[in-house]
């Protein structure tokens, strides 16, 4: 009866783990996926924008913003600021130069790995959670940790207002219309390379919001930008680029498969991992939701 109860445990606990990380991934993947898919850029600095983020918002806590939430949103601001420095500055000046992009992205994420380090030390920053949030919720004698279930409801939150953003509005029409054919777009009038920015600044503001909302789960440490953005990578391979159901169903997939393999078998968690990518790399190039080119 206790083994019972201890795999039961077990098995809720790591579940929630799933879900909180999969919200997480998916606030970082869902960026990456929607510049890489309208400005075909591998953005590499996308995980150091998270590790940023959650950087950023320690340092506004601990400025005197006792509120997570007002952190986390301040920190997103800041972040698509950057971004958007970044791509009007350094980015467009290498347009059409996929290998340069590719280059200055890595090196600056270094940049931003090192920046970190030299401001913020070696030493990971715990970041406290919300008091609302810190009584666990207990159903049917089991215990769910109340603020990782609320990355989950953020997460969903933020998908349902991506998906009316993209197919409900005229600047999602914009940017449907951008990734599907961007000389087409420009030919008819649509600002392509302002959508760049748009889209660039959008993609940064939810990398930083995910590096703010995961810092009481996961900290503020150096490496934190190595570890989430092979994950986002594989997210969006996995789920298919630009397609934002790939990054939210693929987002939450990666993060069952992660947490239950490094439990389970943790001597085989990266081939665990990686597996599924080969095989959907294999077999459906586009990804599980992504569409065939004509």
């Amino acid at each position: 009866m206790f083994a019972q109860l201890s795999n039961s445990n077990f098995v809720v606990l790591q579940t929630l783990n799933s879900l909180a990380l999969g919200g997480l991934l998916f606030l970082l993947a869902a960026g990456f996926s929607l510049i890489f898919g309208l400005m075909r850029i591998a953005n590499l600095t996308h995980g150091s924008l998270f590790m940023l983020g959650a950087y950023v918002g320690v340092w506004i806590i601990h400025s005197g913003v006792e509120s997570l939430w007002l952190a986390a949103i301040l920190s997103a601001l800041l972040i698509a600021l950057l971004g958007a420095v970044f791509e009007r500055f350094v980015l467009r000046a290498l347009a059409g130069n996929g290998q340069g992009q590719v280059l200055v992205t890595l090196g600056v994420s270094f940049i931003v790995a090192d920046l970190c380090l030299l401001i913020w030390g070696g030493d990971p920053i715990p970041v406290p959670t919300p008091e609302s949030l810190r009584v666990p919720l207990r159903v049917m004698g089991f215990v769910f940790p109340a603020y990782r279930i609320a990355i989950v409801v953020i997460a969903i939150a933020v998908a349902a207002g991506l998906h009316a953003l993209i197919d409900r509005t005229r600047l999602g029409a914009m940017i449907r219309a951008g990734v599907d054919d961007a000389p087409m777009a420009r030919a008819v009038g649509i600002p392509v390379s302002r959508l760049f920015t748009v889209v660039f600044c959008l993609g940064s503001a939810l990398a930083g919001l995910g590096g703010a909302l995961g810092g009481p789960i996961l900290s503020a440490y150096p490496g934190l930008d190595a570890d989430m953005l092979p994950l986002a990578l594989i997210v969006v391979i996995l789920g298919g680029v630009g397609s934002l159901l790939g990054a939210f169903v693929g987002s939450f997939l990666i993060g069952f498969i992660y947490s239950f393999g490094t439990a389970l078998l943790p001597d085989l968690a990266y081939v665990i991992l990686f597996l599924p990518m080969i095989l959907v790399i294999a077999f459906r190039p586009t990804g599980l939701f992504g569409r065939m080119s004509a």
